[in-house]
């Protein structure tokens, strides 16, 4: 049975991950992430069936001891923004400074693991459009795709077996704290949801020989590109008004990029992960969504203008 390593496990692609990790019935996992209560209760249900760890990616002892048995790791622990631009040596020491711990454990006690890293398609900035050989040109204060781009680099130059999978915007409940609000308005983007980025990072594991050494974009294809905009007014209308909603709108500058991906279709191809759609996303929120009456009902007048602006 092949050994795989999710970092960031309770985030909401890593809880995911797990899952269907588990449906195949051919893995033995281990999820890592920080010892929180919010972090515990994410994974205790799964506590049973995995191998759960709770500590820091930079603690060296640990990471050589879980390393050491790996066949695969699924690197996801990261500093989303807008905290990655806010607090950005925090953001340096988790993306960077814990990717140097894991290579050097990889490098010294299991060569032959193979990495699949999760990067971002901001490192392109702000395009319409991108391929996988696009410029990465970002803005000085924009710590979050700096790091990752230097992340890459390192990758690339210290590892024999990886591939790194650039992700776009990705749509999830905005319930879990991670959905995406600083995205420009008017920004036409093609985005992914949680679910089938999940299954992409299971379906790499099946195909790493296929992906070993390279970089491709991510995106969920014709069915989940839209204005961001109108994907906002549609998520408000459903979910209703929030505090992070509230915040980015007041405080957080519009710096996550999303583009559209001219070659997104060729990592689909290989692994065949594509299954959702704004429509169906936005199924699968309704019956999520329970209760929040009040917070509809003030959400009404921004789904009204970002409706009339945007559509």
């Amino acid at each position: 049975m092949k050994k795989v390593l999710v970092t960031g496990a309770a985030g909401v692609i890593g809880q995911k991950v797990i899952k269907y990790l588990l449906s195949e019935g051919k893995y033995e996992i281990t999820a890592l992430d920080l010892r929180t209560k919010n972090v515990m209760k994410k994974l205790k249900r799964y506590r049973r069936r995995i191998n759960l760890i709770y500590g820091d990616i930079n603690d060296n002892v640990l990471i050589e001891a879980l390393v050491k048995d790996q066949d695969y790791i699924i690197h996801l622990a990261s500093v989303m923004p807008p905290f990655a631009d806010i607090k950005k040596d925090l953001a340096k020491l988790v993306e960077y400074n814990g990717t140097e711990n894991i290579i050097k454990a990889i490098n010294f006690y299991n060569p032959d693991c193979f990495m699949i890293y999760a990067s971002s398609t901001t490192v392109y900035g702000d395009v319409k459009e991108a391929n996988i050989n696009s410029e990465l040109k970002v803005l000085p204060i924009d710590y979050y795709s700096k790091n990752k781009i230097k992340t890459e680099k390192l990758i690339q130059n210290k590892l024999k077996n990886y591939t790194i999978l650039r992700l776009p915007l990705v749509l999830c409940n905005p319930n879990s704290k991670a959905f995406m609000y600083n995205v420009k308005r008017n920004s036409y983007v093609e985005a992914i949801t949680d679910s089938d980025a999940a299954y992409m990072f299971v379906s790499a594991i099946n195909n790493s020989d296929k992906l070993k050494k390279k970089i491709f974009n991510v995106g969920g294809g014709d069915a989940v590109k839209a204005k961001y905009g109108d994907i906002l007014a549609n998520v408000l209308n459903i979910y209703g008004l929030s505090f992070a909603y509230i915040f980015s709108l007041l405080f957080i500058d519009r710096n996550f990029y999303s583009h559209v991906y001219l070659d997104s279709d060729k990592l689909n191809e290989m692994l065949e992960f594509r299954s959702d759609s704004l429509s169906s996303f936005y199924m699968q929120l309704k019956r999520k969504v329970k209760g929040r009456f009040l917070a509809r009902i003030f959400a009404k007048p921004f789904v009204w203008f970002l409706r009339k602006r945007y559509k």
